[in-house]
């Protein structure tokens, strides 16, 4: 049997972190960084480029003077078109302060190549809480011929009013492609009018849309 008291136990070391750093501090041969700027002064320069359909070409040149500017007065950013290549392209400047400048511009542009107006996609400049979700009617319900023909005709209503009400009543902005859909709005509203379209596209009457609309739009009122 060994004797416990018979042992030499180890003396416990006691650790002071402010003589730790003061120690490492005053060390000629530590590392010394500068703390992190978002500003963009260490030269490093981001690049993007957006790809723009063919067929939004011709709105581009109409509305080139409404997305050039907001991109560099409020963004500080440098765009250039590239006509030969359809992209529009973009860097960050000296000018340029905020890190997600150049993000947020990528997600204005992509907005607009998808089919919303300038005045709707510059929403996702100024705000921070607006998303654009896409799917198509196949995602919710393969359709062919005919019937695919009917659930886009349920979706857009006669004259578009049934896209106009769902936009009011969720407060967003559909894009109606083909097939594909285009909703840009908050995250709860987004679920609002895809909801809507999903019932639509299942073959769910306009009317019954309307109603639940209705019903969404007074609980909202009754929040605000």
């Amino acid at each position: 049997m060994i004797d416990p008291s018979s042992l030499s136990l180890p003396t416990p070391v006691t650790r002071n972190p402010a003589a730790a750093t003061t120690t490492t501090t005053n060390d000629d041969n530590s590392l010394s960084f500068p703390a992190v700027s978002h500003s963009n002064g260490a030269g490093l320069t981001q690049r993007r480029k957006i790809t723009i359909p063919q067929h939004r070409m011709t709105p581009l040149k109409r509305d080139w003077i409404k997305i050039y500017t907001p991109l560099v007065e409020e963004c500080g950013l440098q765009v250039r078109m590239n006509a030969p290549k359809r992209m529009i392209e973009m860097k960050t400047s000296k000018h340029t302060v905020s890190t997600s400048s150049l993000t947020r511009a990528a997600d204005f542009l992509g907005a607009y190549a998808l089919g919303f107006t300038a005045e709707d996609a510059i929403a996702l400049l100024r705000l921070e809480e607006l998303y654009v979700e896409s799917f198509e009617i196949k995602d919710v319900k393969t359709l062919h011929g005919d019937h695919l023909s009917r659930a886009i005709g349920r979706i857009a209503g006669h004259e578009g009013k049934t896209r106009f009400v769902i936009e009011n009543a969720s407060r967003t902005r559909i894009v109606l492609a083909d097939t594909k859909i285009h909703i840009l709005g908050t995250y709860s509203n987004i679920k609002i009018a895809r909801d809507a379209i999903c019932a639509l596209i299942l073959g769910s009457p306009p009317g019954k849309i309307y109603a639940g609309l209705r019903t969404v739009a007074a609980r909202s009122r009754e929040r605000f």
